[in-house]
């Protein structure tokens, strides 16, 4: 069992940043694939972006080149920098662990990019 919980969110400008924080516990973090991912209104629940156990990391088109994910195995902590938002990532912000065929889910944290 993985229990995540997730921080960092809130309102911003269009352009400006947010840095998301998913701190976890009650397993071995360091094991975990770790991604975050996003439910805009209306829309499916979307992959934004994956780090593997040895660091590798993915992204959906629409975030590359914005926001990066990162993992600090000794806070046991997995980050998302988001830069130059835009209204269109706009959506509750998941985090999630993965291992083999178990899967984890955060509560989710809201971001709002809004003038």
């Amino acid at each position: 069992q993985v229990q995540l919980v997730e921080s960092g969110g809130g309102l911003v400008q269009p352009g400006g940043s947010l840095r998301l924080s998913c701190v976890a516990s009650g397993s071995i973090f360091r094991f975990y694939t770790m991604g975050w991912y996003r439910r805009a209104p209306g829309k499916q629940r979307e992959l934004v972006a994956g780090i593997t156990r040895g660091g590798s990391t993915n992204y959906a088109d629409s975030v590359k080149g914005r926001f990066t994910i990162s993992r600090d195995n000794s806070k046991d902590t997995v980050y998302l920098q988001m830069n130059s938002l835009k209204a269109e990532d706009t959506a509750v912000y998941y985090c999630n662990a993965a291992l083999y065929r178990a899967a984890y889910w955060g509560q989710g944290t809201q971001v709002t990019v809004s003038s």
